[in-house]
């Protein structure tokens, strides 16, 4: 990697860097690190207009698909860096490696779900210890979504991280693998399984045992992350986990949570067979899947803010923008919580 190391001696603190789906929650946080940082940004995205409150950078508008159509105009930028936010498929990863000049620096981001831990998650079966870390087994399947578009709610018969991984690590790029990924602008909205209840007034909340251990990490802590993987002539060619340091189970989140809120509300056990869908996670999962990111704070200097400032922070931005139709329906939870009640009797 001697040339990629003369060309960051060359370009000093600043660097010019593409990045693709820069708009949404990850991308925009990363966008917003970067800048931050000094860095010059052109921001390629598929949408014709730039959603409310991102910072002044240009952007190029065009899908991923007619990328190499552009190349003319990625090569005028002369990008010394690229970060790709959301190659979904092995096409996803090619469309973008065609159409960049060779010799520049490549992050990409992939998942958690690429390590054999997952699928004995969904298989609910355990094969795995945790942390787990960059060499630990990955997945044997493949296109663990293939022919369930009504389950997950859209296509991904082609979703594969592990293709994305291969088509960027053999041009040499850094893979940042990342957690369950909350904060400001999460679109999934992971802490809505209370935060909905909380805002209903709702004073008993069904739960399971909530033992299962997940790996998290806050949105602006895992921007500085890919930031500092970018930065580092050393990285190139290295997978990373971005993890946070410390997992609390799920039981214990959901109590930082309602704490966080200011809420009273008592979180009540019953059976895992009577939660409602919203409030599975709670549930009895026997494969954990906690990431070890000591790689990340050892090569690359990553640290992060404390675990429960950043719930903090996340619930209170939640709470002051809610979803617009956001769900009122708590019959199942009361139908969770009278089973319980007649069982104590």
């Amino acid at each position: 990697m001697a040339g990629l190391d003369l060309l960051w001696r060359r370009a000093g603190p600043e660097v010019r860097v593409v990045v693709l789906g820069g708009t949404r929650f990850i991308g925009r946080a990363i966008v917003d690190d970067l800048l931050a940082g000094g860095h010059e940004l052109l921001i390629v995205h598929r949408g014709q207009t730039e959603p409310d409150g991102l910072p002044p950078a240009p952007h190029l508008h065009v899908g991923r698909s007619d990328l190499v159509s552009h190349a003319g105009e990625l090569r005028t930028f002369d990008p010394e860096a690229f970060v790709d936010c959301r190659a979904l498929t092995r096409s996803d990863a090619r469309s973008a490696l065609d159409a960049l000049p060779n010799g520049i620096r490549l992050v990409v981001l992939s998942s958690g779900d690429v390590y054999r831990a997952y699928s004995a998650l969904l298989a609910g079966t355990v094969t795995d210890a945790v942390p787990l870390f960059e060499d630990s087994p990955v997945r044997t399947e493949r296109y663990q979504y293939r022919g369930r578009r009504e389950e997950v709610g859209e296509d991904l018969d082609h979703y594969e991280k592990l293709d994305v991984e291969k088509e960027y690590l053999v041009r040499g790029a850094t893979v940042c693998r990342l957690p369950m990924v909350y904060g400001e602008h999460d679109y999934q909205r992971r802490e809505e399984f209370i935060l909905r209840r909380i805002r209903a007034g709702r004073l008993r909340i069904p739960v399971g045992p909530g033992t299962w251990l997940t790996c998290r990490g806050y949105v602006g802590e895992v921007a500085r992350g890919v930031r500092l993987a970018l930065e580092s002539s050393q990285a190139a060619g290295e997978v990373f986990n971005l993890a946070e340091a410390a997992s609390c189970s799920m039981g214990l989140l959901a109590q930082k949570i309602l704490k966080a809120a200011g809420s009273d509300a008592e979180l009540v056990p019953v059976p895992d067979d009577a939660l409602p869908d919203d409030l599975r996670v709670t549930r009895t999962i026997p494969q954990h899947l906690f990431m070890d990111s000591s790689k990340a704070r050892e090569m690359l200097g990553w640290v992060h803010l404390d675990p429960e400032e950043c719930v903090g922070r996340t619930v209170a931005w939640h709470l002051a923008n809610p979803p617009e139709d956001w769900d009122r329906d708590f019959s199942a939870d009361d139908r969770a919580l009278a089973g319980a009640a007649s069982d104590g009797e």
